[in-house]
């Protein structure tokens, strides 16, 4: 599991992987949504995140997580970009990182995502305002 709130794998795991010229498959790179901006107006009745099961629950739905992805939502329209494309942009910006599984459930969900590969590098700069909406 890595993302912007999930960096566990950077803490030990990548430095391996380079080391050794390993690639890496990520998994939940959109934080179960949360960094699609599904829950930018707050949890859906339908949503994953309403369900009092499963990985992702109405208390991992954070104010500081929103106010965090306002940011990224904000950053991500500066660039041309849906919050999902800046996400995906931000996992995949690691070379060790060659794939991420997103989970998508529609295939305009694909088309989306896959478009996160046409975007332009982040920048510092970019880098340092993801960097300050990393949450525990």
């Amino acid at each position: 599991c890595y993302n912007i709130f999930n960096r566990g794998p950077e803490e030990a795991l990548f430095d391996t992987l380079d080391k050794e010229g390993i690639g890496s498959i990520v998994f939940s790179p959109l934080a179960q949504g949360i960094l699609a901006g599904k829950y930018l107006a707050g949890i859906p009745a339908d949503s994953r995140a309403s369900k009092e099961t499963g990985f992702l629950r109405p208390e991992h739905v954070t104010e500081q997580k929103q106010e965090k992805v306002k940011i990224l939502h904000d950053l991500a329209k500066q660039r041309g970009q849906t919050l999902a494309q800046l996400s995906l942009a931000w996992v995949l910006r690691r070379p060790t990182v060659v794939s991420a599984i997103i989970g998508a459930s529609r295939p305009s969900q694909v088309i989306e995502c896959a478009a996160a590969l046409n975007g332009p590098p982040l920048t510092d700069e970019e880098l340092a305002v993801i960097d300050g909406c990393h949450v525990n």
